[in-house]
């Protein structure tokens, strides 16, 4: 490896080379190029992983995580994503609590500092890919390639393909997956530290740690068991020198010798696979008893290929997702958050020009896997198939070939794999440098390369801090994609911005006919506008193609019930309280429908059942007590109030409630102070003034009556009760002034 180091001797200078300064090059490359990141929002997944993620707050038993999935649901529910991550889970709880509740900056900075401390482990990880494993006498592990080892260290420090791990809170999941990962791979190393791999001897300690710390990794991101899959390569190749082409050459032609095999046997290789194999097979058994119901359910807008009758066009498909992603890693300038939703439309004949990417990824393949097989370099051999492997093996699990996955492409699956691809590019540019005379351009185009990945690192970065920009900048990458549009226009419906997001709504309806959750926040959004006739026939037509769409029944239900259609308002609240049977808005909603109806006893019912099921829901609270005070019921109405009071004790809605049946029950002193501690936390709502005014009214506090009166009227000109009861006010206190003056 020497000679491949001479070869870079041009790019990488001598004065970086002590350990030391090369991690801490590399740290500092990794850290500049993603430190934009550190004060982002949370966006696009990290809201159900995170903020909804109730295994993140205290009140949820530890033990909880080792049951549920990443999002926060049973692994036993069939509408379980089946991802079993809860090591990553506690470290997003630990953070929670650390931050003392949902500031991303914390979430934000943990990621970026795992990215550092990663990309500075591959530097001690690629040393030993282009070196191989040798000791000195005092037992420290030599690095025998320290250009080749920085320049890929780098190279993988600022791979714009990262900034999906990075940038987004949810890809800590690959973050620790792969800090775990790495260090099973140099825990196996050190399993043949001590003899310096003499006689092939190895401690069955440090292979049996690296087997655990593999199976960690796997708590943390699915694709962490794959360790176990390099490390026996790197076994067979490094530890046991075996040459794969000479062996199957042998076994073609039946050479009885076999020399190497024998070694291989007695050098202890086939007890360190066996360990291997069974510590894997044993790892996977438990994930798998653990998932319980088998295998997630996605669907077909998630992997369409997947769900193709044709098996020759799911292979072609699943090819061509091949070749993007080796491309994403070429040249990641072209990244999106989702590549889902027709993004990328399916393959269906050969004359399709996209075969041709296919044909190009399987001629650089095939081509380098002969290379690595056939070269008379033992140590070219070695470099390509260890690059050829770490590329391809932790991939495997994002392939298809053993089980479909729930996405097209995804930039964050190719974290672990890009470092094979560092590797390989490097030995690409020792190669070229060798055998050109050229060398300052290979330099000139090697830092230009590293500059441009920085460049593109921050300014993905800085897409990844807040929604909007996230996903406006999908737009020009994913044009098909409905999930984007979908995305960009409930972004501006948060916003307040309904015109635009109706465009980008219909978009998704458009590119999409069966997309289900376009449909329904369009029909909520043309519900608020009183477009309710389209708003019916969108929401209607989202329940015909999901039947248990629960949302979607609900929303159609209230469009129902403000069209005076009550009986199928009913009947549509029902089925979404049937296909969701925990679903307190709906019954909320329920409660509005009976009281409309003069049903009381009901919508009490219904408005009892949202507080079980959602103590803090303040809307139903009020209009408990704002139907028993209507109604007369004033101690029950009180009742009521108190104890929402003591579930939400300040939620100023609440107090001014109370306050009002107090009030009418002439506890005139409790009532005044409910008024004003509501008033305090909401100063400017002319009702609370207006009712205090009422208050001091009946009680004989003319003057302060009058005050409240004039800041009421202040607030809202235009409330006719106000008006007169201020009228009614001055008027007495003009007879009073009169009585007086006599």
């Amino acid at each position: 490896m020497a000679e491949l180091d001479a070869d870079l001797g041009h790019i990488i200078p001598s004065s970086v080379l002590a350990p030391f300064w090369a991690k801490l090059v590399v740290g500092f490359v990794s850290l500049v190029c993603f430190a934009r990141s550190y004060d982002g929002d949370f966006v696009f997944d990290d809201s159900e992983a995170i903020i909804n993620n109730k295994d993140l707050r205290a009140e949820t038993p530890l033990g909880d995580l080792w049951h549920h999935d990443f999002w926060g649901s049973r692994l036993s529910s069939n509408t379980s994503h089946k991802s079993y991550r809860p090591l990553t889970v506690l470290t997003f709880r630990i953070n929670y609590y650390l931050s003392g509740g949902f500031y991303p900056m914390s979430f934000h900075v943990v990621n970026i500092l795992l990215h550092g401390g990663i990309s500075v482990l591959m530097v001690d990880v690629f040393s030993v890919l282009f070196g191989g494993l040798q000791y000195s006498s005092r037992g420290r592990r030599l690095n025998l390639a320290p250009r080749s080892s920085l320049l890929a260290a780098l190279l993988f420090a600022a791979h714009p393909v990262h900034t999906e791990c990075v940038a987004g809170v949810v890809g800590r999941a690959d973050l620790l997956g792969a800090l775990f990962f790495l260090l099973s791979f140099l825990g196996y190393c050190k399993a043949f530290r001590e003899t310096g791999n003499k006689e092939g001897t190895h401690s069955t300690f440090w292979v049996l740690l690296s087997i655990v710390l593999g199976a960690v990794a796997m708590l943390c991101k699915e694709q962490g068991i794959t360790v176990l899959g390099l490390n026996a390569v790197f076994d067979i190749l490094v530890i046991g020198k075996l040459n794969v082409l000479e062996m199957v050459q042998k076994v073609l032609h039946k050479d009885k010798s076999l020399e190497n095999l024998g070694a291989l046997r007695n050098g202890g290789l086939l007890f360190r696979m066996t360990l291997l194999a069974s510590g894997g097979a044993g790892v996977l058994y438990m994930r798998w008893k653990i998932m319980g119901t088998g295998p997630p359910a996605f669907t077909e807008v998630d992997n369409p290929a997947s769900f193709a009758d044709s098996m020759l066009v799911r292979a072609i498909n699943y090819n061509y997702y091949y070749s993007l992603n080796a491309w994403l890693l070429l040249c990641p300038w072209w990244l999106c958050f989702d590549w889902s939703m027709g993004c990328i439309p399916l393959i269906k004949s050969a004359g399709d020009w996209r075969v041709i990417a296919l044909a190009a990824l399987w001629f650089c393949l095939i081509g380098l896997i002969c290379q690595a097989l056939c070269s008379e370099d033992s140590h070219k051999r070695r470099i390509l198939t260890l690059g050829l492997g770490f590329l391809i093996i932790p991939f495997l699990p994002a392939s298809n070939l053993f089980f479909r996955v729930g996405f097209v492409v995804a930039e964050r699956v190719l974290y672990l794999p890009s470092a094979g691809y560092c590797m390989l590019l490097t030995f690409g540019f020792g190669a070229l440098s060798k055998h050109t005379k050229k060398k300052k351009l290979i330099a000139t185009v090697v830092l230009g390369i590293l500059f441009i990945n920085m460049l593109r690192c921050m300014i993905r970065s800085g897409e990844w801090r807040n929604e909007e920009q996230l996903f406006r900048s999908a737009l020009s990458v994913c044009p098909l994609n409905a999930k984007v549009h979908y995305n960009v226009g409930k972004n501006l419906a948060d916003k307040g911005n309904q015109t635009a997001a109706i465009r980008y709504y219909r978009e998704a309806v458009r590119l999409n006919p069966k997309y289900v959750h376009a449909m329904n926040n369009l029909g909520n959004i043309l519900k608020e506008r009183n477009e309710l006739q389209e708003a019916e026939e969108l929401l209607s037509l989202a329940v015909q193609i999901q039947p248990d769409f629960a949302a979607a029944w609900m929303n159609l239900g209230i469009v129902q019930n403000s069209l005076k259609r009550f009986e199928a308002a009913e009947q549509s609240y029902r089925t979404a309280i049937k296909h969701r049977r925990k679903y307190p808005d709906c019954y909320y909603n329920l409660g509005r429908l009976y009281a409309d109806l003069n049903r009381h006893v009901d919508a009490l019912n219904a408005w009892r059942n949202a507080t079980v099921l959602k103590p803090e829901h303040s809307l139903a609270w009020n209009n408990m007590i704002i139907l028993l005070d209507n109604t007369g019921n004033l101690a029950q109405a009180e009742a009521v109030g108190r104890e929402a009071l003591e579930l939400i004790p300040n939620d100023h809605s609440l107090m001014f409630s109370l306050a009002n049946v107090l009030g009418k029950s002439q506890k005139y002193k409790e009532s005044e102070a409910l008024f004003l501690k509501a008033i305090k936390a909401h100063p400017n709502a002319a009702s609370y003034h207006g009712n205090l005014a009422v208050l001091y009214h009946r009680w004989g506090h003319l003057d302060l009556a009058k005050k409240h009166y004039e800041i009421s009227l202040q607030l809202d000109p235009t409330a006719s009760g106000t008006k007169e009861n201020y009228s009614l006010l001055r008027r007495k206190l003009e007879q009073k002034q009169k009585k007086d003056g006599k």
